[in-house]
C-alpha cells in the first residue's frame, strides 16, 4: 500500500496583481521524500514553493485559491494560523541570509524565539547544527559572528535555524545556486541525509542536481504543472513532450 501523502495541493492557483502565476496545481508529496521542482524562469516554481507555507500572501496584492493540505490539514483554512504553518513548514532561501548582527549560536536559537519557544538552550542549538552537518566546524566558535562563516557554512547555518523549530516539511528555493561546487556538493549530501527525517521540496534550475537529490520531480511550465513522476522517469522516459524538450535542453 502506498503511504499517504504528507503534502497535497488541490486546484492550487496563485495570483499577483499582474495576473495568475499558478493554474490549478494538483500534486502530492510522500513523507520523507525529496521532490524537485523544475522548469524555466518565470514558470511558477518559487511561487508554488511559497504557497506551501503561506509566504506568497506576504506579497502585497498576492493571494492563492484552492487547498494546500499538510497531513490532511488545509493550511489555508480560516482557522489556520500562518505563523504555525510556517513553523511546520520551514524554508531555506536562495542566498544565505543569516542575521548579520548575531552570533552563530544566536542565529540558530533565533528561529525558536521567533516562533515563541522560550528557554531555548544549547542542547537544541547543538542538535540543529549537527543535523545541518555544521556542528564540528563551529562548536569552538559559537559566539563568533555568523558572517565569519563561508557562504556554504552560512547556508547550512540557515538550514540549522530552520530545523531548530522541528518542522515537518523543509522547503528549499535553489539553496546551492549562490555556492561554489564544493559547497554545493555538501548541501546536496545534506539533503540526502535530511530526507531520512523530513519531507523536502526543492526548487532548482540545475537538472543534474534534481537528478542527484530527488525521488520525485515536478515540471512546471507557464504556471501549470505539466508532469510529476519519479525522477528517473522524468529524465529518461517522460510522458509529456514538453517535459522531454525541457530536460534535453531544447528550451529553457
Amino acid at each position: 500500500m502506498q503511504p499517504q501523502a504528507q503534502i497535497s495541493t488541490v486546484n492550487l492557483s496563485a495570483f499577483f496583481r499582474s495576473g495568475r502565476a499558478l493554474k490549478e496545481v494538483n500534486l502530492q508529496v510522500l513523507p520523507r521524500s525529496v521532490l524537485a521542482v523544475i522548469g524555466p524562469s518565470g514558470c511558477g516554481k518559487t511561487t508554488f514553493l511559497r504557497c506551501l507555507n503561506r509566504m506568497h500572501e506576504l506579497v502585497p496584492g498576492a493571494y492563492a485559491t484552492g487547498q494546500v493540505l499538510i497531513d490532511e490539514q488545509d493550511v489555508y483554512a480560516r482557522e489556520s494560523d500562518p505563523v504555525m504553518v510556517r513553523r511546520r513548514v520551514g524554508m531555506v532561501f536562495q542566498r544565505p541570509n543569516p542575521f548579520p548582527t548575531m552570533s552563530i549560536y544566536d542565529n540558530v536559537v533565533s528561529g525558536l524565539k521567533l516562533n515563541g519557544v522560550r528557554n531555548s538552550n544549547s542542547a537544541q542549538a547543538q542538535k540543529s547544527l549537527e543535523q545541518a552537518a555544521l556542528w564540528d566546524e563551529v562548536k569552538d566558535r559559537l559566539h563568533a559572528p555568523a558572517t565569519s562563516l563561508s557562504g556554504g557554512q552560512q547556508q547550512r547555518l540557515c538550514i540549522a535555524r530552520a530545523l531548530a523549530v522541528e518542522p515537518e516539511v523543509l522547503l528549499m528555493d535553489e539553496p546551492a545556486s549562490a555556492l561554489d561546487p564544493i559547497a554545493t556538493a555538501r548541501i546536496e549530501e545534506l539533503i540526502r541525509e535530511l530526507r531520512e527525517r523530513y519531507t523536502i521540496v526543492i526548487v532548482t534550475h540545475n537538472m543534474q542536481q534534481a537528478a542527484r537529490v530527488s525521488d520525485w520531480t515536478a515540471f512546471f511550465y507557464m504556471g501549470e504543472l505539466v508532469e510529476c513522476a519519479p525522477t528517473e522517469k522524468i529524465f529518461t522516459n517522460p510522458s509529456e513532450q514538453r517535459t522531454e524538450d525541457y530536460v534535453t535542453g531544447k528550451f529553457g
